[in-house]
């Protein structure tokens, strides 16, 4: 059974802008699924395949003279050399449409896992040549099979979309935490022990043994675990390096692989001059809290619920489908969200900037306090229009806490 993913318009609409489209991800997010679905004329390969790669890396003419156009690469990472060979294709092609007035359309999709890597070479060979497309794992809207749009914290638009809503009581949405997202256990349903301890196995295989000495992957197995314990909170790289028994400069590069590789995400303290006792370590979320329950431990929903990190993976996973739901209409989540403390441990949760104007966000994993909002005001230091905030929770429905909060059932997330 095929899901139709939210990010199929906006690559079908590259696809007549662009020469080339390069997707990245985490593994096991369904980038050749999908794909393969919206492009079923365009050839198709793997550089999983030993003998291309080995073609791929000798003679990426030869490569590309073989397979001619219109192409699917995956596992682009292996061979990022070939993207130098595939931009002199596109120049020439482009050259030739000029001459013809024909419009190109994309003529190579190129998708992998190592985000940072794929990033880093596309923009160096492909600059102006390729879209480049962020691939997540499936978000509620789409394991619903809903229609979704990029979640905007405006109450206004919250209220023209609250018809859509259905409702979860808590326990379906920990339900939710506790399954996550990925594509094919969704699907499937596979033995969860099985498919995960296989995904980490794969991970560490096929992109972090690349990356690091190979006699230390049981060492990022224990790391990632520990991560995973440590969701929704402040990077303190010393601290996780202790744990894990490597430096922090360690700790730190390793945090880099797992965020390139799509595992995790960082959010960055929202600050500008006026902000003096601002904090400005980052905090990180798991991007998928299937995989995240898994490293921690977790076999139940209903125990994790009851559970002390029950408030940071509500946390984690109303984080991670906001980003999804900004990622899934093609922007960057990096540029709209962030969050704040201060050193007198005032917090805000989220803070959605979008034209000038900051939108405070707090995230309460029952239903919102009185006081849910306390902190809201701190950000009047930035001199900035403050609009009405949102308290995330698993209310019901859309419901005024005062003039200047409203209570926000999750379910309202991308819809």
């Amino acid at each position: 059974m095929y899901y139709h993913r939210q990010l199929e318009k906006k690559i079908e609409e590259v696809a007549g802008e662009f020469a080339c489209i390069t997707l990245y991800g985490a593994r096991q997010t369904g980038k050749s699924t999908m794909i393969r679905n919206l492009f079923p004329d365009y050839e198709y390969v793997t550089l999983d395949d030993s003998r291309e790669r080995m073609l791929a890396t000798d003679d990426p003419k030869l490569f590309l003279d073989a397979h001619g156009i219109p192409l699917i690469i995956d596992e682009i990472q292996k061979v990022p050399e070939l993207m130098d060979a595939i931009k002199i294709r596109v120049d020439e092609e482009k050259i030739n449409s000029v001459k013809n007035s024909e419009s190109v359309r994309a003529m190579y999709i190129l998708t992998g896992s190592n985000t940072h890597e794929i990033k880093e070479k596309a923009s160096e060979s492909l600059a102006g040549r390729t879209a480049i497309i962020e691939v997540n794992s499936f978000s509620e809207i789409e394991k619903n099979k809903e229609e979704g749009q990029a979640f905007i914290p405006d109450i206004e638009i919250l209220k023209s979309r609250q018809d859509r809503l259905r409702p979860k009581s808590r326990y379906e949405v920990f339900d939710e935490i506790f399954l996550g997202g990925m594509p094919e256990y969704w699907v499937s349903r596979p033995d969860r022990d099985t498919f995960f301890e296989s995904y980490i196995s794969t991970y560490l295989e096929k992109d972090v043994s690349r990356m690091i000495n190979v006699g230390r992957l049981d060492d990022f197995r224990r790391f990632m675990r520990i991560m995973a314990l440590r969701t929704s909170q402040q990077l303190d790289h010393t601290e996780i390096g202790n744990a894990v028994g490597i430096d922090a400069r360690t700790a730190k590069n390793w945090i880099s692989i797992l965020e390139s590789s799509g595992i995790i995400m960082i959010l960055q303290p929202y600050a500008n001059n006026l902000a003096k006792r601002i904090i400005k370590t980052p905090k990180m979320y798991f991007m998928d809290t299937g995989l995240c329950t898994f490293l921690c431990g977790w076999s139940d929903a209903g125990i994790l619920e009851a559970s002390a990190m029950a408030g940071a993976l509500f946390e984690t996973y109303v984080v991670s489908e906001i980003v999804k739901s900004i990622r899934n209409a093609g922007k960057r989540a990096e540029y709209c969200l962030y969050y704040y403390r201060d050193r007198d441990q005032k917090e805000v949760d989220l803070i959605y900037v979008q034209d000038q104007k900051l939108y405070p966000i707090e995230i309460k994993k029952g239903i919102g306090k009185d006081k849910a909002d306390k902190n809201f005001s701190i950000l009047a230091q930035y001199k900035m229009p403050i609009e009405t905030g949102l308290i995330i929770d698993t209310s019901d429905k859309l419901f005024p806490l005062n003039r200047d909060a409203y209570y926000c059932p999750v379910g309202m997330i991308g819809l």
